[in-house]
């Protein structure tokens, strides 16, 4: 998602205010400093402030992808299950059926005792005939109970491991709810926090956010090191100018990891969705050998992410309000290098 330094509409709490007006009214008043030292610092502060505020939104944001992730992988085994015990419910209404079938004719053919049955018998040897064919019904009617306790042990078990996907399920469910409810509290203060900046504020604000850091390897002249990887930075380019949204992964707006995960897709390789998990989507190699089509992932958490495009930059949806851009791939701490 963001940045590093993020632009977004967020604000300062009622407190934060009226400190600020506090501070402004005190040096008019007082003389003892000039109208800008009276601002610079606050604003300072409030830049800063702005920084914390998304890089929390960011990591909330990629908890919430990983457990909106996970609850599609719970829905789909939970569906999976579902269909299955509805499969071992008719296969034992089937056998229920066929032991019936059997009880029935077991009663018909051996009601009577068997010796009771040979004596008022009028062929003694169909008698042994009918006998021979009952044994073979019971011994097949007790093969068809066994199979019957088996698969409703069977369907006990799954039911039971159903109710407790279900169960994680709705876990995940209200974790998202929560990440989702973090994520915009952050970034609505972000908001208001920017909107109270000067306009030449703001735009100092997001020339900051674009500042590479020194001492950078020389990464100019590179190319993609396959024919995916170069289908994917075709892919990330023609985002460029496309909305930041938070939890998105295209193709009309994206956050920093859904922007990865996109473009690789299009190149038809499967990446994860967050970038924590970006980081690890194959083999890791040094910043000064980066290529063309290599995910860069930022901070020590991996918390953002971007795709290496060559001469020093990156593409990526750094954060509301800024949409995909290009931006030097030092522009913070990098965590990794990865190519998929």
């Amino acid at each position: 998602m963001g940045s590093h330094r993020r632009l977004a509409r967020s604000g300062f709490d009622r407190g934060a205010c009226s400190a600020l007006s506090v501070l402004s009214v005190a040096a008019a008043a007082l003389g003892a400093v000039s109208a800008v030292p009276a601002t610079a610092a606050p604003h300072d502060d409030t830049r800063a402030e702005v920084d914390r505020l998304y890089e929390e939104a960011e990591k909330a944001t990629e908890a919430y992808n990983k457990a909106d992730e996970h609850v599609d992988v719970l829905r789909e085994q939970v569906g999976t299950a579902q269909d299955h015990i509805a499969r071992q419910q008719e296969r034992i209404n089937g056998l229920r059926e066929q032991l019936g079938s059997l009880a029935g004719a077991q009663y018909r053919s051996g009601g009577l005792d068997p010796s009771l049955a040979l004596l008022f018998s009028d062929d003694p040897e169909d008698y042994l005939d009918k006998a021979s064919v009952l044994d073979r019904i019971t011994a097949h009617q007790a093969g068809e109970l066994r199979q019957l306790q088996d698969a409703m042990r069977e369907l006990t078990q799954e039911r039971s491991e159903a109710a407790r996907t279900l169960a994680e399920l709705e876990k995940s469910r209200k974790a998202v709810v929560g990440h989702k409810r973090t994520v915009e509290q952050k970034l609505a203060k972000a908001r208001q926090l920017l909107n109270s900046l000067p306009s030449d504020e703001r735009a100092a604000y997001d020339r900051a956010s674009r500042s590479g850091r020194e001492e950078m390897p020389d990464l100019a002249g590179a190319v993609p090191s396959s024919g995916r990887a170069g289908a994917a930075v075709a892919a990330v380019r023609s985002a460029l100018g496309k909305p930041y949204v938070w939890g998105a992964n295209g193709p009309a707006g994206f956050d920093c990891s859904g922007l990865m995960q996109w473009s690789y897709a299009q190149a038809g390789v499967s990446i994860p969705r967050t970038s924590q998990a970006q980081a690890h989507a194959g083999r890791r190699v040094p910043l000064s050998q980066a290529q063309p089509g290599d995910i860069v992932t930022y901070r020590s958490d991996a918390s953002h992410v971007g795709m290496y495009v060559g001469n020093g930059q990156v593409i990526h949806a750094p954060y509301p309000g800024a949409p995909v851009r290009y931006d030097p791939v030092g522009m913070m701490p990098v965590s990794s290098v990865t190519r998929p």
